[in-house]
């Protein structure tokens, strides 16, 4: 058993010894350091014009239905304070009404605020997902035509001189939008 194990130890010595040295090798065979680029992916989600289309997409899809709520919140609110400046002269069981009246329809539009909120997230994450799509097409057009070894888009620090954002919202930019996304209707509840 131990005679076994220490052969096993042996070749795996020689293992790592032997990738250690063609690693070695095969970077000093290398005339050029690896080419390293940058990208960061906030610029691109909020100057890009993919990004600007789709957040204007958004607040087209969904202005409907924050008007309404907007609507609801105002129409809900006078009968709050009507509520609250009267209630003490009000019989018992009609401010008990009022307020089962009042607490129904807050319910009912806090689930509507919260179902509207929910669909707007999960067409933003779509919406944000294709501009996040084509960037990295973009990005690996980049790194193909120019070599690049690897591009990070997430970093502590970040030299200034590795930063192709630029080179990708210039790509981006002049790529046409789509309009509107096939498959995707406007959400109105």
């Amino acid at each position: 058993m131990m005679k076994q194990l220490r052969r096993n130890r042996s070749i795996l010595s020689w293992f790592v010894f032997f990738f250690v040295l063609s690693v070695t090798q095969h970077a000093l065979a290398q005339d050029a350091p690896p080419r390293l680029g940058y990208v960061s992916l906030d610029r691109i989600l909020r100057d890009s014009v993919p990004a600007k289309a789709a957040q204007a997409k958004l607040d087209v899809e969904f202005s409907a239905r924050q008007k309404e709520l907007s609507d609801t919140a105002a129409r809900l609110k006078p009968l709050y304070d009507y509520l609250e400046k009267n209630a003490s002269v009000m019989s018992d069981s009609e401010r008990a009404r009022r307020q089962k009246e009042l607490s129904d329809q807050d319910k009912d539009f806090q689930r509507r605020q919260r179902e509207f909120n929910e669909d707007v997230n999960q067409r933003k994450n779509e919406e944000l997902a294709a501009v996040v799509e084509k960037a990295n097409r973009v990005i690996k057009q980049i790194a193909e035509a120019e070599k690049y070894d690897m591009i990070f888009q997430e970093a502590v620090y970040i030299n200034p001189r590795v930063d192709i954002t630029d080179k990708v919202l210039k790509i981006l930019n002049s790529q046409p939008t789509a309009a509107a996304t096939p498959g995707t209707a406007p959400a109105s509840k």
